[in-house]
């Protein structure tokens, strides 16, 4: 499996998280201009990135069972070729899972939301509940989908700091999406969150 060591994100910027949060919107329309690796990485940190010795990671997760995974559907990121890439964020590194652009085919498993294909790249959040439920019974249905609402906070709230458009897609048929992926069915599609620069 191919990996792609990606650059060590930054901890400190200009932009407050106060600026961030006024700013923030969701974004629809992108411009054919690339994103960056730089940016694909500072954005994967936001996201799930680790932030202390111990595993804790940026999002907030019950009894720290990490149940998420990230992938991203790579379009058009300069110096990345179109492929579907799995976040490790122990070694915060990309491993190539599929080649080829996959961003039509998840906007059709999201019922044509085109947003989905213009997007650069289009992040997908997956959940393993049985990480979580082993240890909280049924409540941790609810705990995961929770965790997935941080994760993609702080995506969407990054994004803005890089002055980058993203919008969360919800409507998706699972299935479809787990196919293109290349995942099992203990493995839930949550999110996907295409992103780009602003058209």
């Amino acid at each position: 499996m191919e990996v792609i060591v990606l650059p060590e994100p930054v901890f400190d910027s200009d932009f407050s998280v106060e600026k961030a949060l006024l700013k923030r919107r969701s974004i629809r329309e992108y411009s054919d201009k690339s994103l960056t690796v730089n940016e694909i990485s500072q954005l994967l940190w936001a996201t799930q990135g680790i932030t202390h010795f111990e595993g804790f990671r940026t999002a907030p997760s019950a009894g720290a069972l990490y149940p998420l995974e990230v992938y991203i559907a790579v379009g058009n990121v300069k110096n990345l070729k179109p492929g579907i890439y799995k976040y490790n964020p122990f070694k915060h590194e990309l491993l190539k899972v599929k080649s080829g652009d996959f961003r039509k085919d998840l906007s059709l498993a999201a019922l044509g939301q085109e947003w989905v294909e213009n997007g650069s790249v289009c992040f997908v959040i997956t959940g393993v509940y049985d990480r979580t439920t082993r240890k909280y019974g049924s409540r941790g249905i609810r705990y995961v989908d929770m965790e997935a609402g941080h994760a993609a906070q702080n995506l969407l709230l990054q994004a803005t700091a890089l002055y980058i458009g993203c919008v969360t897609v919800g409507a998706f048929y699972d299935n479809h999406v787990r196919r293109i992926l290349g995942i099992s069915a203990e493995e839930f599609p949550l999110y996907l969150i295409p992103a780009g620069r602003k058209g």
